[in-house]
């Protein structure tokens, strides 16, 4: 472990990529934040957003080029897994004195537990577990959408979508849900077909809201949608602890909103997370403060 020099972590997701710069103390430096930064865009790109993000965080560290040269950098990249990915993230030429990959996961769950065993759940737009037994990663889950999902925002859309549809030609209850989800296709089931051409699963997911307004106001078929997701979080849940995870945290925009529909026994097996993924990534960075200090700094 590295106790000199600048630390360097970034965490680089579907949606956005962060990047924190902190000194070996922990005390923050500076911050970048741009957009999309996924293996799936292409090397070239995936470059160009990761060189953004970092290049605004050492400007406002205001650092020179012997001190980069000092910076030991932990990337967590989503779609790390992809043929090739990690290859090519390893030939690019960054500046620093040296650099570890792992998943944008891998690092969140760094992060939730402070470098120890443990898993985090992610349920956001999709779903996954990642889990840290023995110093040993590996994920539960994750396959994409629709095939795997489950318990995600994409997947209650989806179940939303299906449910307006089956409204609309007879085969099931206009509920309130279906009728504010075929709402927004004019009640036309072309105008429905044709936004599933062309959707994808963040468009699915943004119903998500939508189907949890509705459950929790009462629509029978909300609920059991929701009921539905619940039931495969807690077998997420029961599947990370008979792996022998001894912790588990709950990430992601729609595990508050998912939490009051487990059973109490579930919840009280969870434990809130200790840190996010950017403080995953400087522990993969090799910065040799505590996940106490980093927090004290930020503050």
């Amino acid at each position: 472990m590295t106790t000199t020099g600048f630390f360097l972590g970034v965490d680089a997701g579907g949606s956005h990529c962060r990047a924190r710069l902190t000194d070996a103390r922990g005390l923050v430096l500076g911050e970048g934040l741009t957009g999309p930064a996924n293996a799936r865009i292409g090397i070239e790109r995936l470059r160009l957003v990761l060189d953004e993000a970092i290049g605004q965080a050492i400007a406002q560290a205001g650092l020179d080029a012997a001190q980069v040269a000092t910076i030991h950098a932990g990337m967590g990249i989503a779609g790390i897994s992809r043929p090739g990915a990690l290859e090519a993230l390893r030939a690019l030429d960054f500046p620093f004195a040296g650099i570890a990959f792992a998943s944008d996961a891998v690092i969140a769950n760094l992060g939730a537990h402070r470098g120890r065993d443990g898993a985090i759940l992610i349920l956001g737009t999709g779903s996954i577990a990642q889990v840290r037994v023995g110093g040993i990663d590996f994920a539960i889950g994750g396959y994409g959408f629709p095939i795997s999902d489950e318990g995600s925002g994409a997947a209650l859309g989806l179940s939303a979508v299906r449910h307006a549809l089956r409204a609309l030609d007879g085969r099931s209850e206009r509920t309130a849900l279906a009728l504010s989800v075929a709402d927004r296709f004019g009640h036309a089931i072309p105008q429905a077909i044709a936004w599933m051409d062309r959707a994808t699963p963040r468009d699915y997911a943004a119903l998500a809201p939508l189907v949890m307004d509705h459950a929790e106001a009462g629509d029978a078929i909300a609920r059991s949608i929701v009921e539905d997701a619940a039931g495969h979080v807690e077998r997420f849940v029961e599947t990370i602890f008979e792996r022998g995870a001894p912790a588990c945290s709950l990430m992601g925009g729609l595990s508050a909103r998912l939490q009051p529909w487990l059973r109490a026994r579930t919840v009280a097996r969870l434990t809130p997370p200790a840190g996010d993924a950017l403080d995953g990534a400087l522990l993969l960075a090799g910065r040799p403060t505590t996940m106490d200090d980093a927090a004290a700094a930020r503050e």
